[in-house]
């Protein structure tokens, strides 16, 4: 579905400045949900001009793709059968393929994933750190930085192995527990099965299907922006009148902002693996003034 980029614009905005508000303004209960409240406002616009768009055939208004909702949804039509549904579980086709396995295929894979798992262990760490600064606990001593790494790993792979993404710690969680100031345990298991459960009801599966790319796209500005801040702060303490720290931050943020991409064969660095590994190597052949400076 493509609509006119002027009426995504105002969806995004729309999600955008309400989620700011509710976040601002609102009571204690809106401040815990103000991204659902964003996403809630920007799709229930685009429907309405979506709605007008088939009405009155103006394809400029419709933004909003209903063909993902099953037919017996838009007829009218229910019953438990329909309304649930088995999600797709991807990792049964494996074991139709494994004589198609063989040692250059488990190389390629090592090869275009070992600097991923790098690039996880250093997000793991950040994410940490802000969360230790937000709740004032610091969570890589208690629990441990070797507890919550072997929380990861059995995540990533029990997601591996149904199919699903590799489990990460993901600055987009640390930013909405930055922006609610909702740091609960019970709430983020309880989040993590009402996610699980609600994979097998069809219509909202459905209806995130359908959520269109600038409602979430006026959500992501707050969020991610929120983490790009989350990120400088944890350069305030760094003396950046040294060249040595300088030039390692300078080629981090340049690498990974301007997307930096490297691909040799098959395999592809990230700007994010790319920005890492070269931030590494910079700090690393610094070093060795700072230590005699020491010494």
């Amino acid at each position: 579905m493509v609509g006119s980029p002027w009426i995504a614009l105002l969806c995004g905005l729309v999600t955008l400045f309400v989620t700011m508000a509710c976040s601002t303004y609102g009571n204690k209960a809106v401040k815990l949900i103000p991204f659902v409240i964003g996403i809630l406002s920007g799709y229930t616009v685009a429907a309405v001009l979506t709605a007008i768009g088939n009405s009155c055939g103006v394809d400029a208004l419709k933004i909003i793709d209903f063909s993902v909702f099953p037919n017996y949804m838009l007829s009218g039509g229910f019953s438990v059968k329909t309304f649930l549904s088995i999600p797709e579980v991807t990792f049964l086709r494996a074991f139709g393929a494994l004589n198609e396995l063989s040692w250059g295929y488990f190389l390629t894979i090592s090869v275009a994933y070992i600097p991923v798992a790098f690039v996880a262990f250093t997000e793991h760490i950040a994410d940490h750190k802000n969360l230790s600064a937000i709740i004032g606990h610091e969570l890589l001593e208690d629990p441990g930085l070797h507890r919550t790494l072997f929380g990861d790993g059995i995540g990533s792979a029990v997601g591996a192995f149904f199919g699903g993404c590799p489990n990460t710690t993901y600055g987009e969680s640390v930013a909405c527990v930055a922006l609610t100031g909702n740091a609960s345990i019970t709430t983020t298991i309880a989040s993590a099965i009402l996610c699980i459960f609600s994979s097998f009801v069809t219509p909202v599966v459905a209806f995130v299907d359908s959520i269109p790319p600038c409602v979430m796209g006026g959500v992501c500005i707050a969020l991610y922006g929120f983490i790009a801040v989350s990120g400088f702060k944890m350069i305030q303490t760094v003396d950046l009148n040294e060249n040595k720290n300088l030039y390692v931050v300078s080629t981090i943020l340049i690498v990974g902002i301007g997307g930096l991409e490297l691909t040799v064969g098959a395999v592809t660095l990230t700007e994010i693996a790319t920005a890492l590994i070269l931030g590494i190597l910079a700090n690393g052949m610094l070093s060795g003034k700072s230590k005699k400076k020491e010494a």
